[in-house]
């Protein structure tokens, strides 16, 4: 079949690397999203999909919204058969979404219908998970709603970030992605309808929404902070000041601190939750580099009764 790809970030590079692989499928052009400002110079860099595509030599096609009428003519000129999405960052109009045969299949990463929306991966790392995977279904006007073709499932390690995960995903999503343009092609393939049970959904998750709450539970703590490494990436506050939370796992032997307390050693440092403690490993202080927990505390030389938490002082 005549593809057009649609992606943007990193994530979305495996599934256009194993659709130009494949050898069935002619990939005409890839659309991407506009060259955006980065690093600290601020100058603008294209995606990472756009990147790999000019490498291969294929057309990039950069809309500021898939219904300006010259992207949409482009794409009628192209006349591709069916457009496979992964993480392309806009929402489609039904104008665009009726010009090719087959649709637009976007490889989502879960199980349909469990955590339609942004951060699917995010959220099951954070509601505590086993099973999660990926599926690819057919777009339709809904959120993530149309019915689906196939799904692979993979198993949420305990010590999994959500960028693990989804780096886990984004290979075995690429061969299901590849392996459902094939079934199209040949007839193979037909999509079914989501159930009406089982429907979650997946919000972005904001830098507020990461900010790791002390009373909650250990097990609660720990999967806000892999739920939001590396984005938006969990934090606390500590004199007034956020400190990022890069690892830290749980200590179920360590039930003497009050939610936010410290307990600084040698080569040890931790909090208090609502349930028992966990150990800090890696944290990153306003305006520094990421640093081993100790190390940061070291520096810090953090006092008797000083705590983590918006209030940033137990008892206070």
């Amino acid at each position: 079949m005549k593809l057009v790809f649609a992606g943007t970030p990193e994530v979305a590079v495996p599934a256009l690397d194993a659709l130009i692989a494949s050898g069935r499928h002619e990939v005409a052009a890839v659309v991407t999203r506009p060259d955006a400002p980065a690093g600290r110079g601020r100058r603008l860099v294209a995606s990472p999909v756009a990147e790999r595509a000019e490498e291969a030599g294929i057309e990039v096609l950069k809309p500021v919204k898939p219904r300006d009428p010259e992207f949409l003519e482009r794409l009628r000129e192209i006349a591709p058969d069916c457009c496979p999405v992964v993480a392309y960052g806009a929402l489609l109009p039904r104008v665009a979404l009726d010009i090719p045969a087959h649709g637009w299949v976007n490889l989502h990463f879960s199980l349909l219908p469990a955590w339609r929306g942004a951060a699917p991966v995010q959220h099951s790392i954070m509601s505590g998970d086993e099973i999660t995977g990926a599926s690819t279904f057919l777009i339709e006007e809904g959120l993530d709603s149309g019915p689906v073709y196939g799904t692979v499932t993979e198993e949420i390690r305990p010590t999994d970030t959500s960028g693990d995960l989804l780096t886990r995903l984004a290979f075995a999503g690429s061969g299901l992605l590849a392996a459902t343009m094939d079934g199209i092609e040949d007839g193979t393939l037909k999509a079914v309808p989501q159930p009406n049970e089982g429907i979650t959904l997946a919000p972005k998750i904001n830098v507020e929404d990461a900010e790791v709450k002390w009373a909650d539970p250990a097990l609660r703590v720990d999967r806000v902070v892999r739920g939001c490494t590396p984005a938006p990436g969990a934090w606390t506050v500590f004199r007034g000041e956020r400190l990022k939370l890069i690892q830290a796992v749980p200590v179920p032997e360590r039930t003497d601190l009050a939610p936010g307390a410290l307990a600084v050693g040698k080569n040890n440092v931790y909090v208090g939750t609502g349930s028992y403690a966990v150990e800090l490993l890696w944290v990153q202080a306003q305006g520094k580099k990421p640093m081993r927990a100790a190390d940061w505390a070291r520096g810090a030389r953090i006092g008797a009764g000083e705590g983590l938490g918006t209030v940033g002082t137990v008892g206070a």
